[in-house]
């Protein structure tokens, strides 16, 4: 007999790099998506432009600029996860660009289309009212493994900390806080001889996409997720790497840090217990695939 599940009717909020294109495309493929959200960043008030241009925090922010003008640019991220083919969007007649990700276009609009739930990827940091969008909820893949790794750089960061196997992305709901709401799934991509930063990052979010979408079709199915997280782990924020630690990590690299470990693809699911899963539970044990 055909599986008669009906699509969960999804709002999907991401960003405009490849990466981000890349997982919608694969969430359209796993849901009924009524809109794909994009922020332009037009919306700039002049109190946050003068914060942007203090003193103190200008020369960081340049570097900072700098840096990921040199990682992104280029074919490299096109290529990992399009090939050979423009990155591009399959479902293009479903974007909604806003100035913001909490203009108050896009509460209106998951209002008015009434969605299962919105999935995010790739936006700013979600506030306000847009919180209680969602029959089901709002999720969001982290890259990084929460709660051990939050907030910016999570790959880079488990990389130079020596802890190659905590390279991955987090599906988690979303709350007020940065990375901190009920965990979904851990996805940790495999690890290779020759993988760098960049590498890792994005086939950790290349498989997590396949999970995000395992996610929309069991979400469909009645199953439900989530687990409050056992700790408030660390979060690093964008000032916090400099020069003097890439410096180190390429250093680490180089001597082999990755040499053998073999490590195959990880995924770890938290199912949720009876009730609701915006309330998540502690008690549930986690389930683990490879």
């Amino acid at each position: 007999m055909a599986d008669a599940t009906v699509p969960l009717r999804v709002m999907v909020l991401c960003g405009r790099s490849p990466r981000h294109l890349y997982v919608a495309n694969t969430l359209c493929r796993a849901a009924d998506v009524l809109a794909i959200v994009q922020e332009t960043g037009s919306d700039v008030s002049w109190r946050s432009l003068a914060k942007k241009l203090r003193p103190d925090g200008l020369a960081r922010k340049a570097w900072r600029w700098l840096r990921d003008r040199r990682r992104y640019t280029g074919q490299g991220e096109a290529r990992f996860f399009f090939g050979d083919g423009a990155p591009r969007l399959d479902r293009s007649d479903l974007v909604r660009e806003v100035p913001h990700i909490n203009h108050a276009d896009v509460v209106a609009l998951a209002r008015e289309l009434q969605p299962d739930l919105l999935a995010v990827f790739g936006t700013s940091l979600i506030r306000g009212e847009l919180l209680e969008q969602g029959r089901l909820g709002i999720t969001n893949l982290h890259g990084g493994l929460s709660p051990e790794y939050r907030g910016a750089d999570c790959t880079f960061w488990a990389l130079y900390n020596g802890e190659p196997h905590k390279v991955g992305c987090t599906l988690h709901w979303i709350d007020a806080g940065i990375d901190t709401g009920g965990l979904i799934a851990h996805v940790s991509p495999d690890v290779r001889d020759d993988d760098d930063e960049l590498t890792l990052f994005w086939r950790a979010v290349r498989t997590s996409a396949d999970v995000y979408a395992q996610l929309l079709r069991r979400l469909a199915a009645g199953e439900r997720f989530g687990q409050v997280q056992p700790h408030k782990g660390r979060l690093y924020q964008v000032k916090q790497r400099g020069w003097r630690h890439e410096r180190r990590l390429e250093r680490l690299l180089r001597g082999g840090m990755l040499r053998g470990l073999n490590l195959a693809t990880r995924v770890t699911w938290f199912p949720a217990q009876a009730g609701s899963q915006r309330t998540v539970a502690r008690a549930a044990a986690p389930v683990v695939t490879r």
